[in-house]
């Protein structure tokens, strides 16, 4: 009997005279129940009667300057993003109105004990790679052991709580999860499935510009690395007709240009060569856009909310450097990033200050702890600093009208003294041992520098040796995969239901492996800990009082610069798409999956003269 249902509950007896509740779904969500019922046509932010064709054209995605591989599961290379997002489709898929419900795609059913000690899918039988190869389960398994053995370092800490992954059939493929997995299941469900026939001649642990095979909505069509890729529509995608894609995947392509040079990205946009850009300078925002297309209304900026936690954006400290390991050297840098006068001068006020690795959320440290997240932080009390329970979380420095504030420069000179490192007759401070403190800031875009300059001016007249050392984006991969600098201009974003993915940011196990996420080198117990707590909530309330817990502690490190944020995204466009009139409020970026290019209007900026028509 094969089973269309939404929740189906059974008793499953096991060895032990006890009793599982096995629920067999169509969607899972980690906290509470799901919006969309197994009848659903599709998500309320889909436009089902949208037009098809076009293509989206737009500047790279993630602001990465370059590639030379489409291998984007390894450490190696500088790969293409923009190929996770259209070649490949997971088991299910995140419905981006909802914060942590997941539906099926490649998986049909999703089944799994009250305890999660396991969690299983029950694939569908139409599922198809390009060439028309089947997805199987075995696939399945393959893409679990190899992102396990060989993928980056993110991959293997996300997987580290599953113990094993089998095929029980061509169709159906279950994981035994580690005790304390929480809502890992979807963390599983939304990884891509790999062709394993396809590794047989394109080895995975290596670098490669093959064009790569999955079952996604999209191949790739054309390539000029590092410069452009264009994806376009396979017209046998085996998905196309189900209700998580239903007025989704409406252009027929979409083409990226990449561009090392911001500026001659702005300028190639205000052109024409691309239709769509996501404007990450403030200032370019605010002046930028006085060319011909934007002063005749071709051209529109307009502002998307976003619902997701804000990118935790700083300039990190790696704390494999010795000189950097002394918490009285990491505040007194803190000092010297004005933040007020870099918003108020370079930013036009835009921007509000980044405090919070969980921002703009309700996981945001507040206030004194209290409740549970006290209940939580009073299991550690022993191991922490007596201000985390007595001081509310806050910025040690927030900045002043002057790019060099003398208040805030006297706070860290009297930190780098107390710290041993003190100023010479040059002015230059040495430690005890004559060592010269010297920090190393690689950076491979000029496109901070007059924001970071300012930074490391203030620095120097601390008596450190430091420069922003700009470098090529290869030069800078492999110094970040090898921990070889001080400082890092970083951002890192967290997902609206954080879980197992933030072992990778700050856990200990990631710490000691080459090319993690772990840039600090951060490797504490009591973080650890706090981190299984979130992994581990079994509601939401549970969530937020550990990750506020952990937002605190992670804040009492002092780990980072905490530089800015916006909470909503800035979007130039030429005036030739449909936008959805509710759009998805977790996730832009796959919320454009679910515009629409609109001939009509396209056609009117083609007879302006505007647009060449070669689209």
């Amino acid at each position: 009997m094969k089973l269309h249902i939404s929740t189906f509950l059974v008793m499953v007896a096991y060895a032990a005279p006890a009793f599982a509740e096995v629920t067999i779904s169509h969607g899972y969500s980690a906290f509470g129940d799901l919006k969309y019922g197994p009848d659903f046509t599709h998500f309320d932010y889909a436009n089902p009667d949208a037009p098809q064709g076009g293509t989206m054209s737009q500047r790279q995605l993630y602001g990465t300057p370059t590639f030379d591989s489409l291998n984007i599961f390894i450490i190696k290379g500088d790969s293409a993003p923009e190929i996770g997002h259209h070649v490949y489709d997971g088991l299910m898929v995140r419905a981006y109105d909802e914060p942590d419900a997941i539906y099926g795609l490649i998986a049909e059913t999703i089944e799994y004990p009250d305890d999660l000690s396991y969690v299983a899918f029950n694939m569908r039988p139409e599922a198809r790679f390009h060439d028309g190869e089947p997805v199987t389960a075995q696939d399945v398994v393959f893409t679990i052991n190899a992102l396990k053995t060989e993928g980056h370092p993110y991959y293997r800490n996300l997987l580290s709580d599953v113990l094993l992954v089998e095929a029980e059939t061509d169709l159906r493929v279950r994981f035994d999860l580690a005790p304390g997995a929480g809502a890992f299941p979807a963390e599983i469900a939304e990884l891509p499935v790999l062709p394993e026939h396809f590794y047989d001649k394109n080895p995975f642990d290596e670098t490669w510009i093959t064009r790569p095979l999955g079952s996604g909505p999209y191949e790739v069509d054309t390539l000029d690395a590092p410069r452009t890729i264009t994806f376009c529509k396979d017209p046998d995608y085996w998905a196309a007709d189900l209700p998580v894609n239903a007025g989704r995947n409406n252009f027929d392509c979409f083409a990226y240009e990449y561009f090392a040079d911001d500026t001659v990205g702005l300028e190639a946009f205000a052109a024409g060569e691309y239709l769509m850009r996501v404007e990450n300078r403030a200032a370019s925002w605010a002046t930028a856009y006085d060319f011909p297309a934007a002063q005749s209304g071709w051209v529109r900026q307009i502002l998307l909310p976003d619902g997701r936690p804000s990118s935790a954006q700083g300039i990190w400290f790696n704390m494999r450097r010795p000189v950097l390991q002394d918490i009285r050297v990491r505040q007194a840098l803190e000092y010297a990033f004005n933040f007020q006068w870099t918003n108020e001068t370079l930013f036009y006020g835009t921007y509000k200050r980044s405090d919070s690795f969980f921002e703009n959320t309700e996981m945001q440290a507040s206030g004194v702890p209290e409740g549970a997240e006290l209940a939580i932080l009073e299991e550690f009390r022993d191991q922490l600093p007596s201000e985390i329970f007595t001081e509310p979380a806050h910025v040690p420095y927030d900045g002043g009208p002057n790019p060099r504030d003398r208040a805030a420069l006297r706070d860290a000179s009297r930190l780098l003294d107390e710290a041993g490192w003190l100023a010479g007759d040059d002015g230059m401070r040495r430690n005890a041992a004559g060592q010269l403190l010297s920090l190393e800031f690689p950076d491979d875009s000029r496109s901070l520098e007059r924001i970071l300059v300012p930074f490391i001016e203030n620095l120097q007249s601390l008596g450190i040796d430091v420069e922003l050392e700009l470098i090529d984006p290869s030069a800078w991969s492999e110094r970040r995969e090898s921990y070889d600098f001080d400082l890092s201009f970083t951002a890192w974003g967290v997902k609206v239901t954080p879980g197992a993915e933030l072992r990778a940011f700050y856990g200990s196990r990631a710490a000691a492996a080459r090319g993690s996420n772990n840039l600090t080198g951060l490797a504490d117990p009591v973080v650890d800990a706090l981190i299984e707590q979130v992994v581990a909530a079994e509601t939401r309330d549970e969530l937020v009082a550990a990750t506020r817990a952990l937002d605190r502690v992670l804040r009492s490190k002092h780990i980072w610069i905490g530089t800015w944020y916006l909470g909503t995204h800035r979007v130039a466009i030429w005036d030739v798409f449909g936008i959805p009139e509710e759009p998805a409020p977790y996730d832009f970026n796959r919320g454009v999956d679910f515009w629409w290019f609109d001939r009509d209007k396209y056609q009117t900026l083609v007879g302006a003269g505007a647009l060449d028509g070669g689209l």
